[in-house]
């Protein structure tokens, strides 16, 4: 059984989605269009923008959720069992089961970032990797931080987790990790605290945006972040999409759960080559490719 997997935010690299441009006349009918619902020439920015210019929350989410779906839709004859995304790639995996329209998935992820960016300018936060702690322990050090907001953010893989909070607090934590033997206890240079509570705002502006939008019944069922299940219900992928932004991302937990479903081949789509990793780690005797 075949699923496709969509990345997150961090994924984009310059010159991404050119060669489909190029080559596809789907691909760059629907690059003319995300112009026009963004109201810039985005197409410019993916294609040779710099680092720093793709690096703009409201640049990077629309062009990691570009370039993903029409990976995804400009496969003739392939067809996903499952989907998955991994934060932001939820909208992407959303598009690609037919739960929603490649323009209405887009205005959502549009406006996601200028929420979330607002968030970030509201409560000034960040996130930092932990590598080679069980999950337990970072959960039970996040919790022992009482004055400051720490949470676990991503579950990525056994042995790698990301946490989330305000500055204070992850500094705190990151030194408590250390000393609890992680192997790195790594800031990650972000806008701030995604999923976590501190994306509240983001949240309450998102939900009024998805709520609005139509969603049709999916051809075949999306492995959610929050909690990591199957779901076809349109009104239980809504709230499950709505609830994610200051929820962690279970990625660990959904790789297996989508392994134990019966999974054997995990297809990226979109940039980069970050999930295939985690796949291996998670499931290694499932085939992990990208397109």
């Amino acid at each position: 059984m075949k699923a496709f997997i969509f990345p997150g935010q961090g994924a984009q690299f310059t010159g991404m989605g050119k060669d489909l441009f190029d080559t596809n006349t789907k691909a760059k009918t629907l690059f003319d269009t995300a112009n026009k619902i963004l109201g810039f020439n985005i197409t410019e920015v993916m294609f040779g923008g710099t680092a720093e210019e793709l690096k703009q929350t409201k640049v990077t989410q629309p062009a990691v959720f570009i370039h993903s779906v029409l990976v995804a839709i400009c496969q003739e004859g392939q067809r996903p069992a499952l989907v998955a995304g991994h934060s932001l790639g939820e909208f992407s995996a959303l598009v690609a089961n037919g739960a929603l329209s490649f323009e209405d998935g887009l205005k959502l992820v549009s406006q996601r970032a200028s929420a979330m960016q607002k968030a970030c300018e509201k409560n000034p936060s960040t996130m930092a990797a932990i590598l080679g702690l069980d999950d337990k322990v970072v959960e039970e050090i996040c919790a022992s931080i009482s004055d400051e907001i720490v949470v676990a953010a991503n579950y990525n893989c056994p042995g790698q987790l990301v946490i989330s909070g305000s500055n204070k607090g992850i500094e705190i934590a990151c030194e408590k990790m250390k000393a609890a033997g992680a192997k790195r206890a790594l800031p990650l240079q972000v806008g701030g605290a995604f999923h976590s509570p501190l994306m509240e705002p983001a949240r309450e502006e998102l939900a009024t945006a998805i709520n609005a939008t139509k969603f049709n019944d999916p051809f075949c069922p999306v492995y959610q972040n929050v909690n990591a299940l199957a779901a076809t219900d349109v009104s239980a992928i809504k709230n499950n999409l709505i609830a994610q932004l200051t929820a962690p991302v279970r990625w660990t937990q959904t790789v297996q759960n989508m392994a134990t479903a019966g999974t054997t081949s995990f297809v990226e789509c979109g940039p980069g080559k970050v999930l295939q990793g985690l796949v291996k780690k998670i499931a290694p005797t499932a085939e992990a490719v990208s397109l």
